[in-house]
């Protein structure tokens, strides 16, 4: 049976393993090296001529690497994937592949990772290129954008602070139509319920740190292309720039990528339970959670994905920062840290309005993102419950 026809539960099972290349082995070993010795002449020549072919130095990848991006890339449905140390390398290495030059111009939607606006606004814009933000619900209006210079089109969807839904086919029919290139970070969704590359995008970004790896306890990036060219451009750069995941970050994203889509489902049901909940309470004013059937993304989301993560947001009432205080320091499940994905629940209030710069953030009180964990909906719900009544006697 052929992994293309088969379901993303048994491709993350399966792909990327080759046991018997291992001894008998289940998993891929950690192969730790730098040097890799040829036995020839002919084969040194051969190597020096063909950098992106197997084995060849430790940056350029090792058994442990391929098994891993040869895993990500069949859950992409993509050519080939590109390991990187961290998701923001993977964005950074994604942009530096079109070979953008000064002159050049890129569109980013307006609620990308904070990250990739810093890229974009310092590296590129040192480099003379311009970055245009505009409404990540631009829809097919994204083409009246589009200029003779654009080289890419960059969005998230959802976005992962305020949740707003991209219209991926509108953009990416937009971009074909100019010969623009469109770049997707898919980290909150991953392939398990939304696979970019099958939707025409070019290439798709994750930051592996979150749900790929699990248990918040590894960097890790990958990127996988569509087609040979491009995942050959991305190749090219992460070895230009000298990037390179660690050989134990590698092994930790593919031990995990293992069992994702059996916690992604768990994630997306006690996210869903929790995002229901925290409507009833008085002291939310909007949740942002495209499964919603009132979040303005929802159309987008029902008819482009098949489930969603444990990440989204709610907007409180306008209340002081002691009442803040009081709400998130005594959770007990509830971690605070900045970032998501792992088996864990996190909380993270926003003091400041989101950086924007096409549409502004107006919400009235503050911006709490939720990650739901793999703990019991119920405890967790408890947990937040009781933060409620610390905050109410606290206001």
């Amino acid at each position: 049976m052929k992994l293309a026809d088969v379901k993303a539960a048994t491709i993350a099972t399966h792909a990327g393993s080759d046991p018997q290349a291992q001894h008998g082995a289940v998993n891929t070993p950690v192969y730790r090296a730098s040097t890799i010795l040829f036995p020839t002449l002919d084969a040194l020549e051969h190597a020096a001529v063909t950098p992106l072919e197997g084995v060849r130095y430790g940056r350029n990848g090792t058994p442990t690497t391929f098994a891993f991006e040869q895993a990500v890339a069949a859950m992409e449905g993509g050519h080939g994937a590109v390991s990187l140390p961290s998701g923001a390398a993977a964005v950074n290495v994604a942009l530096l592949s079109l070979g953008a030059r000064p002159g050049d111009h890129i569109l980013v939607a307006d609620n990308v990772y904070v990250p990739t606006r810093n890229f974009c606004d310092r590296a590129l814009a040192a480099s003379g290129i311009e970055t245009s933000y505009f409404d990540p619900r631009i829809g097919a209006g994204i083409s009246a954008l589009i200029r003779p210079t654009t080289r890419a089109i960059v969005f998230e969807s959802p976005g992962s602070i305020t949740f707003e839904m991209c219209d991926v086919p509108a953009f990416v029919a937009a971009a074909k139509a100019r010969g623009v290139t469109t770049i997707m970070d898919n980290t909150w969704a991953t392939p398990v319920f939304f696979r970019p590359l099958d939707h025409g995008v070019d290439i798709s970004v994750m930051a592996a740190t979150k749900y790929v790896v699990g248990h918040s306890d590894a960097m890790l990036g990958v990127i996988s292309c569509r087609d040979e060219a491009r995942w050959e451009a991305v190749k090219r750069a992460a070895m230009l720039y000298g990037y390179c995941a660690g050989p134990d970050e590698v092994y930790l994203g593919l031990r995990g990528l293992r069992t994702m889509p059996v916690r992604l489902e768990r994630h997306f049901q006690t996210g869903v339970q929790l995002a229901n909940w925290l409507r009833t309470q008085r002291e939310v004013t909007r949740v942002l959670h495209p499964a919603l059937p009132d979040d303005p993304g929802h159309a987008l989301w029902k008819r482009d994905f098949t489930g969603a993560s444990g990440l989204f947001g709610i907007v409180l009432a306008p209340v002081s920062r002691a009442a803040l205080a009081a709400f998130v320091d005594g959770l007990g499940l509830f971690g605070m840290g900045w970032s998501w994905g792992g088996f864990e629940s996190l909380i993270v209030p926003y003091l400041r309005p989101p950086p924007r710069s096409a549409v502004a953030w107006t919400e009235p009180g503050f911006l709490v993102r939720i990650h739901a964990g793999l703990e019991d909906a119920d405890d967790l719900r408890r947990d937040l419950e009781a933060g409620f009544e610390r905050l109410r006697k606290a206001a």
